[in-house]
């Protein structure tokens, strides 16, 4: 009797190596006012404005979207939703211009800085409390990595000796808004690290790059130090979000239908509700965190 041969579809239960994060969606009570943070002192443009909502980014495309929901108050202290948006800068270079633009058009945005040892970071917090992060990575080959975990440390970083360093005349003249930037991660504010655990790693499919015990977790796909983070410093124990202020949406760019299809699928086998129009996948984390996936240009 011949031999016959099986094939077995399994689902594939990590992200694509190439995925990439998206724009960050802010609910917002200032329209006008958040504009022209987000392009004057973090150094955006404006890639489109249609009545109440508003799309900033670089040439390669958005990264915060801003919607206007004046009917939306704060969150309560304490509520899981957004900790920060990680925006990735290309060079040193740029990253000094978009910090001498917080520096000199609203130094009291800044809340601090620190190396990594993987990226230098600056931090700040726009007008209606939203955290940001503007950040440099250092080239992957510098990065060390410990039994399938990433070295990351906080170390003292000088903002002004930064500055020193790499502010070029042209940079604090412009001479950098041309230049590439995107979303490199998002951290999110969650009620434990267990739940966020399984539903980023198990259900989603990211790799643990990173933990600190009970207080943070660190994700993301194809060996990058991290693509989302979770963390309870301000949260621990929220329960769902309700409607409010702040974050409206994450993004992520998946490189393929395949992979938007197992995705869903994913998401599905471990119980978690999905709206899938066959060109995104929409789904709530466990603190009604809204995440979007799509294939970039697909549609």
């Amino acid at each position: 009797m011949p031999a016959v041969l099986i094939r077995v579809n399994a689902l594939a239960d990590r992200l694509a190596p190439d995925t990439a994060m998206g724009a960050v969606t802010l609910l917002v009570g200032d329209l006008d006012g958040m504009t022209a943070f987000y392009r004057d002192v973090i150094t955006l443009q404006v890639l489109a404005a249609d009545g109440d909502r508003v799309v900033l980014g670089r040439a390669a495309g958005p990264i915060v979207v801003l919607q206007h929901e004046p009917g939306l108050r704060h969150a309560m202290a304490g509520a899981a939703g957004l900790f920060h948006t990680a925006i990735l800068f290309e060079t040193q270079e740029a990253l000094a211009a978009a910090l001498y633009s917080v520096a000199t058009q609203a130094p009291q945005t800044f809340t601090g800085s620190a190396d990594h040892l993987v990226s230098q970071a600056f931090y700040l917090t726009d007008p209606e409390g939203n955290g940001v992060e503007l950040y440099w990575d250092r080239t992957r080959t510098e990065w060390s990595w410990t039994h399938g975990s990433i070295e990351m440390a906080t170390l003292y970083l000088d903002p002004n000796t930064f500055l020193r360093e790499h502010l070029t005349e042209s940079a604090a003249g412009g001479g950098t808004a041309q230049d590439a930037a995107s979303v490199g991660h998002v951290h999110l504010s969650v009620g434990d690290v267990e739940t966020a655990h399984a539903f980023y790693v198990d259900a989603i499919g990211f790799d643990q790059t990173a933990a600190l015990g009970g207080q943070a977790l660190f994700v993301s796909a194809g060996g990058y130090h991290h693509h989302m983070a979770m963390n309870v410093w301000n949260s621990r124990g929220a329960g769902p979000r309700m409607p409010a202020l702040g974050l409206g949406r994450v993004d992520l760019d998946l490189p393929d239908a395949d992979t938007l299809g197992e995705l869903s699928e994913r998401l599905r086998h471990h119980g978690f509700e999905v709206r899938d129009d066959g060109r995104t996948v929409s789904f709530d984390d466990p603190w009604r965190n809204l995440l979007h996936a799509t294939v970039p240009g697909r549609g």
